[in-house]
């Protein structure tokens, strides 16, 4: 079960967000809590592998908040590495030497808890018991595909009476945000897989205008896919009244690879700029430590995501970009803001081909054909127009080029659904409009796939 599914939409959430508040009215504020604990841990029990999946999160919540009590009480910090190590060996375990059975959403309630650890230590995030902690760590939400949630952030809410009573207008936002989320990932994201399959499974036998099909589309798919989650995601915690970080600011306006990161997986960025970057030294202690830093950060960026020289190699590209990026601000050399924008994007896309890439032998070979003007062909469909360029029937038809072409123009200028959601007149033309969208997305539930994001 997930997002995307009838049995989610129409069965589990009424009855999660129902359930909800009429527990908090007739038997208060802490069975509510416990009954939103349990039927998310019931929503990941749904998910694979359930049987080691939902053991290892209860164990795993288990384990650090107890040692974040101990660390708590005494303060030292043998209690603090102690945690820090049984979390990565957990992780390190199911993500690299049994990837087969990885409990979804690892990697992120992992690196949430590690946060907790670090910032118990550091006097930041105070004790709220052992309810608001299972509550933070489990919420269905983002438990399978984040945003990587903040205790600092999210414990404030949780003892608010307000979010007890339905507000309705947080559930239309919510609600709202969703839908959008959903059309992103059904409609748009799982439509470009099809064209991204069909390139980079085929990476020795590809035209010019394939390669870069292939590229443009695992470019678009990817940001509408885990947008779409985070859209999600953020929309249901608004109907329980909750606010979670936000962790896609249309990122692909960008004009530096520096604005990139802030604004793509945000809250990534944060933990690893926060928990590995600053605590190396940041860009403190000198031009060849700040490189040093920068390299190991997005490295470790990397190796998040996956165990494969591909993703060691995306996260080295995007470190030396970053580089590159930081260098040049230092000469203070103002370029137009569309060769800005241009560079940044195509850095970007870059980058994704070997993320995407079986290996990175693969990922060179796409790239070449990108540029190997010798291997220019058209479809089909155009050779009769255009007679002096070689026509050949390839994997990739010309409307999938087309829409691939619009997004490429029209992405730059999108607002976020969450900020087009604040500006809009909510009317009747606006509630069709929605429902459009909704009943769009139901039409494609029988191609529906998991999300990308669950892999990593």
């Amino acid at each position: 079960m997930n997002f995307g599914s009838f049995e989610f939409i129409f069965l589990f959430l009424p009855v999660v967000l129902i359930g909800f508040f009429l527990t908090a009215k007739f038997f208060g504020s802490k069975c509510a809590q416990i009954y939103l604990i349990l039927f998310s841990l019931i929503f990941y029990a749904f998910q694979k592998y359930f049987y080691i999946a939902l053991p290892v999160l209860i164990i795993s919540t288990l384990i650090n908040y107890f040692t974040a009590r101990r660390i708590d009480l005494t303060q030292k910090i043998f209690w603090l590495a102690t945690g820090i190590i049984f979390n990565i060996l957990t992780l390190c375990y199911f993500k690299y030497f049994s990837p087969e059975i990885m409990p979804l959403g690892i990697s992120f309630f992992t690196f949430t808890q590690t946060a907790y650890l670090i910032n118990t230590f550091n006097n930041s995030a105070k004790n709220l018991g052992f309810i608001n902690y299972f509550e933070f760590v489990t919420f269905f939400p983002y438990i399978i595909s984040g945003p990587i949630a903040d205790f600092r952030e999210m414990s404030g809410q949780f003892n608010n009476l307000k979010i007890f009573v339905p507000d309705y207008e947080n559930i239309s936002f919510g609600l709202n945000l969703f839908v959008f989320g959903l059309f992103k990932k059904i409609v748009i994201a799982d439509n470009l897989a099809l064209t991204v399959e069909a390139v980079f499974s085929n990476a020795d036998y590809l035209t010019m205008p394939e390669a870069w099909a292939g590229a443009l589309a695992y470019t678009f798919q990817l940001y509408f896919d885990f947008s779409g989650y985070s859209n999600m995601a953020m929309g249901l915690a608004s109907m329980f009244n909750l606010k979670i970080p936000l962790n896609f600011d249309s990122p692909y306006k960008s004009l530096s690879l520096i604005e990139f990161w802030r604004r793509w997986h945000i809250t990534l960025s944060k933990w690893i700029r926060d928990y590995i970057y600053i605590p190396l030294g940041g860009s403190r202690a000198g031009e060849f430590k700040r490189v040093r830093n920068l390299l190991i950060s997005m490295l470790i960026t990397g190796i998040w995501h996956g165990t494969g020289l591909n993703f060691i190699f995306w996260g080295f590209l995007h470190g030396i970009f970053l580089i590159i990026n930081h260098t040049w601000r230092k000469f203070n050399i103002i370029l137009p803001k569309f060769i800005s924008w241009l560079i940044t994007f195509f850095s970007v896309l870059i980058c994704w081909i070997f993320f995407r890439a079986d290996n990175i032998s693969d990922g060179f070979k796409i790239l070449k054909c990108m540029f190997d003007i010798n291997k220019f062909v058209i479809p089909e469909t155009l050779g009769r127009y255009i007679k002096f360029i070689p026509a050949f029937s390839m994997a990739v038809r010309w409307y999938e080029f087309l829409f691939l072409f619009m997004l490429f123009i029209i992405v730059p200028f999108m607002l976020s659904p969450e900020k087009f959601l604040l500006r809009v007149k909510l009317n009747y033309k606006f509630l069709m409009l929605m429902l459009v969208l909704a009943l769009i997305s139901f039409y494609f539930f029988s191609q529906v796939s998991d999300f990308l994001y669950f892999k990593f």
